[in-house]
């Protein structure tokens, strides 16, 4: 049993000055204003005593949409590399995360879903494994438009088949949480009306789509936007009329929520004072789509396996095709990102946690986790006016 006490709390919409929280068991019991007296009825004399320090705390970050980090790539084939890319985040705050796969061949898809069982086995075994929680992944592709490919390898882009997507399924054993693909594919609604039975969160992603496919697409099932901005179509113009693209419907359409990659690189500041604007910030989640860069330092890079990845440039706090005309993924922790949200695009504190916290939970239904209420996960974070993490705790367990 542990009790936090000198802590600023922050809430769904506030922060609570000198705050307490009593954690027992992995589970938050109890949090609310400091009385010594009050607190100690609480926790009884057996509870170990953690003087925040004024600090900040929070719950832990929750990244939807990750795919490595430390120089290593979830792709890169092995439970090791896996573990070393998640570990990465976990120093940053991500205390939750979905390791995602990109467009590649069926044999480098395959192993990656193996070795994340293998992970979450011996995460499971042994306690010695310091990896943030592991709930499910996010397949990324490889049903994507061609032309809205950005990083994606075209080689491995195709449409939707049932025995293809019913085959990773299987492989995935319940453990696939959302699903990002281009709904204007021939078979993608079918696939998104399949999968949402089974509780996938379908996503839209790397699509040209226009508003009418983009309809069709939420009546079947999609309920999330993948990368707002990042590989999707704007408003076109065809024999003078114009159509919205998946970028507007996003903003037009409330059943949709987004996630943005809040680096202050992919979207300058300027578009996410935008996008925080026009679209209810309860729908909105940041995600670092971070490939192996992440947490190292600017040079030559791989997105992807390293086998069968594409090579790419850290350079500017970003990471760029070869030819510098495009990103292929950031190098953003997720305390990079709650950070550009305070500082350059005006949110408080509460509400750019909750986007990093609160709302991925609610959007991907991790239910027990993103908030700092009796009885969820005591997955928490110390940190200061800068959002530098100086304590990372997952189940009530100090980490870092």
């Amino acid at each position: 049993m542990k009790i936090f006490r000198n802590a600023k709390l922050v809430l769904a919409d506030s922060v609570l000055n000198d705050g307490f929280l009593l954690e027992d068991g992995g589970k938050i019991l109890n949090l609310g204003s400091w009385d010594g007296a009050k607190a100690s009825e609480f926790a009884g004399p057996e509870a170990e005593e953690i003087d925040c320090r004024g600090l900040y705390l929070s719950p832990g970050f929750i990244d939807l949409h990750c795919h490595g980090g430390g120089g290593h790539d979830f792709m890169d084939g092995s439970v090791e590399a896996m573990a070393e890319a998640a570990r990465t985040h976990l120093r940053y705050g991500t205390t939750t995360l979905l390791p995602t796969t990109l467009a590649c061949s069926d044999e480098d898809l395959f192993r990656a879903i193996a070795n994340f069982h293998e992970l979450q086995k011996m995460s499971e075994l042994s306690r010695q494994y310091e990896l943030p929680s592991l709930p499910g992944l996010h397949l990324e592709g490889p049903y994507f438009s061609p032309e809205q490919a950005g990083a994606q390898n075209p080689a491995w882009l195709r449409c939707p088949a049932p025995d293809h997507y019913n085959k990773i399924m299987e492989a995935g054993e319940g453990f696939i949480l959302r699903w990002s693909l281009a709904p204007e594919l021939n078979g993608a609604l079918e696939m998104a009306r399949e999968l949402k039975k089974r509780g996938v969160l379908l996503s839209i992603a790397h699509s040209n789509a226009v508003y009418d496919e983009v309809l069709a697409a939420a009546d079947a099932g999609f309920s999330h936007v993948t990368h707002l901005y990042s590989g999707m179509s704007s408003i076109t113009r065809r024999q003078g009329h114009r159509y919205l693209g998946v970028i507007e419907s996003a903003y037009l359409m409330d059943s949709l929520s987004v996630e943005i990659i809040a680096d202050g690189i992919h979207l300058p500041p300027e578009l996410l004072r935008l996008i925080v604007k026009c679209k209810d910030t309860r729908q909105i989640c940041l995600v670092s789509d971070s490939m192996r860069g992440a947490g190292q330092g600017d040079g030559p890079s791989i997105i992807g396996s390293l086998n069968e990845g594409q090579e790419v440039i850290i350079e500017g706090g970003v990471a760029k095709m070869p030819n510098r005309e495009a990103f292929a993924g950031s190098v953003a922790t997720a305390d990079r990102l709650v950070r550009v949200m305070v500082k350059e695009a005006g949110l408080s504190i509460p509400q750019a946690v909750a986007m990093m916290s609160a709302n991925p939970a609610r959007i991907n239904g991790l239910a027990s986790k993103g908030k700092l209420e009796a009885g969820m996960d005591a997955d928490l974070l110390l940190f200061d006016e800068d959002i530098g993490i100086r304590q990372v705790y997952t189940g009530g367990r100090e980490i870092f």
